[in-house]
């Protein structure tokens, strides 16, 4: 590193360990320490601030709660006052990353692209102070770079170090098939470190790989190699998988306050505890001495109303949370919330499952019958037992488990 000895030998600050503490609260790895306190010392020192990168490809529209993981980290290094990067990958989503897959990802059409950026720094900045992040596009040097540009490019890495990672391997030693534009993509997201002159590149777990990829392209162009900071996958609702709008365990932070808190709650108390690092703004002091306190007998709900509190009044503001809040507090008393949707409804009088299919509560009427059977469907508030009522003309407020509403009426 290019940093004055004078700096690096000078006493640590309190500043410096406190952004040492920041820096590695939740994270997977930071690589290499003694390289990253170097350089906050340098920025102390020069009033400098560091450049810190996060690319993300805009594959899809919407950001869930795993997204932000790495958000939350760029905040808190936004404010201790270094620059943040927020980098859209128009160009490398053309390549598709395969990071983690065993085959290709098909890449996005650049009207996919778009489309999908339009969105993604108008989600991000709910989290992101909008005023001291720079927003960046990688088209931006890796289309003037052309075919001679990619050809001097690509003559910096070997094929045997790009063999090393981990996805690559499997897949050769499987005899799957690796197109050539695959081994662009840590190449280009490299590059966009070059580019940026970035000090520290932050990922998920599994893009640890391509963020090294951009400290040796650092070093050939010679720059001052940046650090890396990988944060972990966040689980979902579920605890055991990780958090992914396939898998259904997500929270999406556009979904409404109601959903969003009601969401945190259904949590188990153990994962409570994981979120509360990787998602709270809140001290690791204040947390844990919130854990002591249900330690010594607090009931763990109430710590897990704090979160869901903290996290939807991130999305939608306090006013919104108080009001998820008390919804949540109503549908626990077997309540109804006072927004729901409202569906008309012709044929009755109509049986239940019809009922249930119609009104969007049930996928079918085998499942409406199913969820019948065990007991999850209320009708004006009564447990429907009976799979074969029929509901007369008139308005009926129909419950499917704690969460499905619908105030249907019947012509």
């Amino acid at each position: 590193m290019n940093i004055d000895t004078k700096v690096t030998n000078a006493p640590i600050s309190d500043a410096v360990r406190e952004a040492m503490a920041i820096s590695l609260r939740g994270v997977d790895e930071l690589l290499p320490q003694a390289d990253w306190q170097a350089k906050l010392q340098r920025a102390e020192h020069s009033g400098q601030p560091l450049r810190i990168k996060l690319g993300l490809d805009p594959t899809a529209p919407d950001i869930h709660l795993g997204h932000t993981v790495v958000l939350n980290k760029m905040r808190q290094l936004q404010d201790l006052g270094h620059q943040v990067i927020f980098l859209i990958g128009d160009f490398t989503s053309l390549i598709g990353d395969p990071s983690g897959r065993n085959s290709t990802r098909p890449p996005l059409t650049a009207e996919q692209i778009r489309a999908n950026a339009e969105t993604y720094f108008a989600q991000a900045k709910l989290v992101l102070d909008e005023s001291k992040t720079e927003i960046r596009y990688n088209s931006e040097w890796s289309d003037p770079l052309g075919a001679r540009g990619m050809i001097e490019l690509a003559a910096k890495y070997t094929v045997a170090r790009m063999m090393e990672r981990d996805d690559f391997h499997k897949r050769f030693k499987a005899g799957q098939s690796i197109s050539v534009h695959e081994f662009l993509y840590p190449l280009m997201q490299g590059y966009d470190s070059v580019a940026l002159k970035s000090d520290l590149e932050l990922g998920g777990t599994d893009q640890k790989f391509n963020l090294l990829v951009g400290r040796h392209l650092q070093q050939e162009y010679g720059q001052e190699p940046q650090c890396i900071l990988t944060m972990p996958l966040l689980e979902g609702l579920d605890g055991v998988e990780k958090m992914s709008k396939s898998k259904g365990n997500y929270i999406g932070i556009s979904e409404p306050a109601n959903t969003m808190f009601a969401k945190v709650l259904s949590i188990s108390d153990e994962l409570m505890w994981r979120w509360y690092t990787l998602l709270s703004f809140r001290s690791l002091a204040d947390i844990e001495a919130l854990k002591a306190e249900v330690a010594g007998g607090r009931n763990p709900k109430d710590a897990k109303v704090l979160l869901a509190r903290e996290i939807t009044t991130r999305f939608h503001g306090a006013a919104a949370a108080a009001a998820a809040e008390q919804d949540f507090a109503n549908r626990s008393r077997g309540g109804v919330p006072d927004e729901i949707p409202a569906v008309r409804l012709a044929g009755a009088p109509l049986g239940i499952g019809l009922v249930l299919k119609q009104a969007g509560l049930a996928p079918s009427t085998s499942e409406a019958n199913r969820l019948i059977d065990g007991h999850g469907v209320r009708v004006d508030s009564s447990v429907v037992s009976d799979k074969g009522l029929k509901l007369a003309a008139g308005t009926y407020v129909v419950q499917v488990g704690k969460r499905k509403f619908a105030r249907v009426t019947l012509a």
